[in-house]
């Protein structure tokens, strides 16, 4: 009994790990997605905060910095979004993409020029990483998104910016201007859990570290119906997966006959799949979502 209690408290700490990153980027892309734009450029806005994050760290030895630069470099690259999608009003899953794309090719190649290695930076020493802050902040985060969203005006104003940006515009308060704000907002978000991933969960940068976390984490947006709350719950259902599949790999089944570590591997993508299979009719997006506004 003693060894299957130790077994689920040291599942509930991975989970409350690996789902950190993906915490920080649901509450960036809810930010995003709540104020009328859609925010399919998660994915590169966390490998870029990933980047940036170690660089820093290696550079100064703290993993505040790193953190900082990681949040830093995904608001440089949410204001090109922004200003694709906000002020010249590009279609927003190609603009998403085409950043997804940027973020893909720029990553590598600074790293080759400063560490010359496309593949990966070095190692962080351990005192240069993170512990266990990502976690505390990002629970935080949480509390208070749900919290800013539900009592204060300028919540109020990027929820009216996703359902009734009329209205809003109405009211005297500038539609693009919220939704600027919003997309900046979610992308130093954004950019911290790639800096969770990679001086928390890791100890160094490797080319697209991210491995579909920022997809993983618009799937729990969607699942948790664009809410802080129950999106957080499905990060924790989709890091419990993601824990999970480490601690099986090498399991056998039938004899001495393991499963191969492929079909481990891929339960978190395959649960994402089932998640959107199931819920994605039942989900009620934000009226305006992904349409630019014009104002008459």
């Amino acid at each position: 009994m003693s060894l299957d209690f130790a077994m689920w408290e040291q599942m509930a700490g991975s989970t409350l790990r690996v789902s950190t990153p993906l915490l920080f980027a649901v509450l960036g892309g809810l930010l995003c997605e709540r104020a009328g734009v859609v925010n399919i450029a998660l994915e590169g806005l966390m490998l870029v905060g990933a980047f940036a994050a170690v660089a820093a760290a290696l550079a100064t030895g703290s993993p505040w910095t790193g953190a900082a630069a990681g949040a830093a470099a995904g608001l440089v690259f949410a204001a090109i979004y922004a200003l694709m999608v906000v002020r010249l009003r590009a279609n927003q899953i190609v603009a998403g993409t085409a950043i997804n794309m940027l973020a893909a090719g720029v990553t590598p190649f600074l790293c080759k020029i400063l560490y010359d290695s496309s593949g990966a930076s070095p190692n962080l020493p351990l005192d240069s990483r993170f512990a266990i802050a990502p976690v505390w902040f990002a629970w935080i985060l949480v509390v208070a998104c749900w919290s800013w969203l539900h009592y204060t005006p300028s919540g109020l104003w990027v929820r009216f910016a996703g359902e009734n940006p009329e209205a809003l515009d109405t009211a005297g308060v500038s539609v693009n201007r919220v939704r600027w704000l919003a997309v900046i907002a979610s992308g130093a978000i954004a950019g911290l859990g790639g800096a969770s991933l990679s001086i928390f969960l890791s100890s160094s940068f490797t080319r697209n570290m991210t491995a579909g976390r920022g997809f993983m984490a618009l799937a729990a947006l969607i699942f948790g119906k664009w809410k802080p709350i129950p999106a957080a719950a499905a990060c924790l259902l989709f890091g419990f997966a993601d824990a999970a599949q480490i601690r099986l790999q090498g399991v056998t089944l039938w004899g001495e006959q393991s499963v191969p570590v492929q079909f481990i591997q891929i339960l978190p993508y395959l649960l994402t799949v089932l998640v959107l299979a199931g819920v994605v009719g039942k989900s009620r997006s934000p009226k305006s979502l992904g349409l630019p506004f014009h104002r008459g």
